[in-house]
């Protein structure tokens, strides 16, 4: 009797409008095949960009493939991995009937992209490792792309306490960059009051982007504004081995059974302050207009067909 093949691995992107953020989301799906040639692995968007989700699905179908594990490469449950990606595997398996699919997590706060961050640190105060004596007078302001979700903010907050945990910071403050408050300058502002003479710049986010170009030149405006202070900016998480391990490692979670999203906080579920009309909300597939921020703050139908 032959053993089934493995089932194969999607991997789920949000979407930029930039073109080589778009592309590095590309080159590291290729480079998980190349890691894994005993698997099967495509990747697709969910909005913005090329490939479209149901188009790498496609192509998985064409190979022969009739099982597979899909991980969003994302940071936090937002909107997006609670929702739209399961609404859209569902829709693909009405579209290709006699496929089945299991769902990773996100990728979260994993100590493994925490010390990639830390790397990110060390790099934009010059190079090489920092002890924390040489940490003391740094604060870092951790910026993360922003969501109506406040479970998803909150992720942020967790990436941020734990960022500084043990590795010498004076401090690790949050801001968003759309979406949510405070924006960057707010969140310069609050580390500026807090006594920050050397602040870094730290985008939480994996790949380059129109997101983190817009952190970047926030960034640079502030600090020209507050020259008493020093300022620097440091590098998106990027295609790192860490990432690569990490994505398998969820893979893998999903192959192996029983896997649950964060439901605790979770608005679709439980009553938050000012959320209350969102519990058992319909979901179905919602797409942004853009990938701005400026354009979609009303009412979104989000899935949450993990439930």
């Amino acid at each position: 009797m032959t053993t089934p093949p493995p089932p194969a691995l999607l991997v789920a992107g949000h979407g930029t409008r930039d073109d080589a953020g778009a592309e590095a989301f590309r080159d590291f799906v290729r480079a998980l095949g190349r890691r894994h040639p005993e698997l099967p692995v495509a990747g697709g968007f969910i909005e913005l960009s090329p490939p479209p989700l149901g188009d790498a699905v496609a192509e998985l179908v064409e190979r022969g493939v009739r099982r597979f594990a899909a991980v969003p490469l994302m940071l936090v449950s937002a909107g997006h991995a609670k929702g739209d990606i399961p609404a859209a595997l569902a829709r693909e398996k009405e579209r290709h009937p006699g496929i089945t699919y299991s769902y990773g997590r996100p990728l979260g706060t994993h100590p493994a992209l925490l010390s990639v961050l830390e790397r990110r640190l060390d790099e934009a105060l010059g190079g090489g490792v920092r002890t924390p004596g040489e940490r003391a007078d740094v604060t870092v302001l951790l910026v993360g792309r922003g969501s109506t979700d406040p479970d998803a903010n909150a992720e942020v907050h967790k990436a941020a306490r734990l960022l500084w945990e043990g590795r010498g910071y004076a401090g690790v403050e949050t801001a968003f960059v759309s979406l949510a408050a405070p924006d960057v300058p707010g969140g310069l502002d609050r580390c500026a009051r807090l006594g920050a003479r050397r602040i870094v710049v730290l985008p939480y986010f994996l790949f380059t982007g129109v997101l983190p170009d817009r952190v970047r030149r926030q960034t640079g405006d502030w600090a020209a504004a507050h020259p008493e202070v020093e300022v620097r900016s440091a590098d998106v998480i990027g295609p790192e081995p860490e990432l690569l391990d990490l994505v398998m490692e969820r893979y893998r979670e999903a192959v192996r059974g029983d896997l649950r999203m964060n439901c605790d906080s979770c608005v679709y579920r439980i009553a938050l302050p000012g959320f209350e009309d969102k519990v058992g909300a319909p979901q179905q597939p919602h797409f942004h207009p853009d990938d701005d921020g400026h354009h979609h703050h009303g009412g979104h139908a989000h899935s949450h067909a993990h439930h």
